[in-house]
């Protein structure tokens, strides 16, 4: 198995698969070998007939803590630094354009980058106790994979609120404004994700893709049309990751 395909691990079940961020040392920090794998994890639950829907992960009780910071700026620079913008957007690309609806589980935190893939998943069943946090601009940063998924699913005025504070936004609150479409208690995250996957998987075979799909017919025409809007808007460019407190 190389490092890219160790970094995330696909799960499959009866009618449904798990995409599973699996760097629980970091919790699940992201690192260009992680872009990549999960770019090609969810290309092959997308390419499989035989799965219906995605339960989307983080190993070992936490779903993503954000950029590895302790990779990104490791001297000497790691191979990959130099094309993690692209991996990047070639792992949401793979998210934007999977057919199949992705149920996100949100466990103890989402973070920045964390957040936007928490943010990408059609329905999110987060924590009581957990949260997500678009924190960028603590950091003098633009967000823009966040704001990409937050503007597709939710109005101007509930991304402003999110993205603008940059505070932590708890499971219950996520429910209520709408971003989560259920919460469960912290230790049932998994569980009641993998039900309701199982639940929808029974439907009609292609019935959910079919769905997802006349819903996006609304929306933007092509991933990278859409993640062009985002990106193209930051007029201080690339910095360095920093830390905010969790």
């Amino acid at each position: 198995m190389s490092e890219a395909a160790s970094e995330v691990i696909v799960e499959h079940h009866q009618g449904w698969a798990e995409v599973v961020l699996n760097r629980p040392a970091t919790r699940n920090a992201i690192n260009g070998p992680l872009g990549l794998a999960l770019a090609d994890a969810f290309r092959r639950v997308d390419a499989d007939d035989e799965i219906q829907i995605v339960v989307f992960r983080g190993a070992e009780g936490a779903f993503c803590s954000g950029l590895d910071l302790k990779s990104f700026n490791a001297d000497p620079p790691p191979a990959w630094l130099a094309d993690f913008s692209s991996i990047w957007r070639g792992a949401h690309r793979a998210i934007f354009e999977c057919r199949k609806p992705i149920i996100g589980a949100l466990e103890r935190y989402a973070i920045n980058g964390g957040a936007a893939l928490a943010l990408a998943a059609d329905l999110l069943i987060a924590g009581d106790n957990a949260f997500l946090q678009v924190g960028e601009v603590q950091q003098g940063m633009a967000a823009p994979y966040n704001m990409a998924w937050l503007r597709l699913r939710h109005s101007e005025a509930l991304a402003a609120q999110i993205a603008l504070i940059g505070r932590r936004y708890s499971g219950t609150e996520l429910k209520t404004l709408g971003i989560a479409y259920e919460t469960a208690a912290d230790a049932d995250v998994v569980a009641t994700a993998r039900e309701l996957a199982a639940q929808l998987a029974a439907y009609p075979p292609g019935a959910l893709a079919r769905i997802k799909a006349g819903l996006r017919v609304y929306g933007p025409t092509s991933a990278d049309v859409w993640f062009d809007l985002a990106t193209g808007v930051d007029p201080v460019g690339r910095q360095a990751p920093r830390h905010i407190d969790k």
